[in-house]
């Protein structure tokens, strides 16, 4: 019996078994590992804009005898502010944070002088926090409360100032969408209470609603976490 159909007939099967597609074995495509926050520390620069209605303020200004025949003014269009957190994360859901704080508002008055107001202040924030896989690094939404002293100057153009120290208490909510494993993009809103004070007119207010966005810089976790024991 020739041996070339038995030859024939094994280069056949070999070369069907090396084209066959692999069998299951059972084990999926190891994801991307998403890094836990317990541990982990962020540092973030923002910037936006700060808006408070501020129309009690105006009716006191324009209440005045001397000014109820002026032009109204079209109202507060707010300004922009600048903002630093420095936060550590105790376990994977909290987090504890202390933000600085700038802002800067010119409320405009037609034919008068304007007002101009100077906020400065220091919070300390506790946030609920969750990370996601989403994306290549995740997204981190968080939510919480910040409380802290304020110091606020305001004065009309050509005049003196008026320094007031008023607390602020709000809330906060906003994500982090990671772009690496350390830098990504923040944005976040708060909404702040807070009181500055006018020469000759009242209260205004210094704080409101606040539309902000930066950058962030996690710093890992450390190896060992013992903070992980007690919660």
């Amino acid at each position: 019996m020739s041996r070339r159909p038995l030859l024939l007939l094994a280069t056949l099967a070999a070369t069907a078994a090396a084209a066959a597609p692999a069998e299951d074995d059972g084990y999926e495509i190891e994801e991307r590992p998403q890094k836990v926050l317990e541990g982990s520390s962020r540092l973030s620069l923002m910037t936006g804009w700060r808006y408070a209605p501020n129309g009690p303020f105006f009716d006191l200004y324009y209440s005045n005898p001397y000014r109820r025949g002026l032009e109204r003014s079209r109202g507060a269009i707010g300004g922009p502010l600048l903002a630093g957190c420095f936060a550590y994360s105790p376990t994977n859901l909290l987090e504890l944070g202390v933000e600085l704080f700038t802002t800067y508002e010119r409320m405009e008055f037609p034919g008068q002088p304007g007002l101009n107001a100077v906020a400065v202040g220091a919070l300390v924030g506790l946030r609920v926090q969750h990370k996601f896989a989403i994306g290549h690094y995740g997204l981190v939404p968080s939510a919480g409360v910040l409380i802290g002293p304020t110091f606020a100057v305001s004065f009309f153009d050509f005049e003196g100032a008026v320094e007031n120290a008023p607390w602020s208490l709000g809330v906060a909510a906003g994500a982090t969408l990671y772009l690496s494993d350390e830098w990504g993009l923040r944005f976040e809103y708060r909404l702040l209470t807070g009181r500055g004070e006018a020469e000759d007119i009242g209260p205004y207010e210094s704080a409101g609603n606040w539309f902000s966005m930066g950058l962030s810089y996690q710093f890992p976790s450390k190896p060992d976490r013992p903070m992980g024991r007690m919660f």
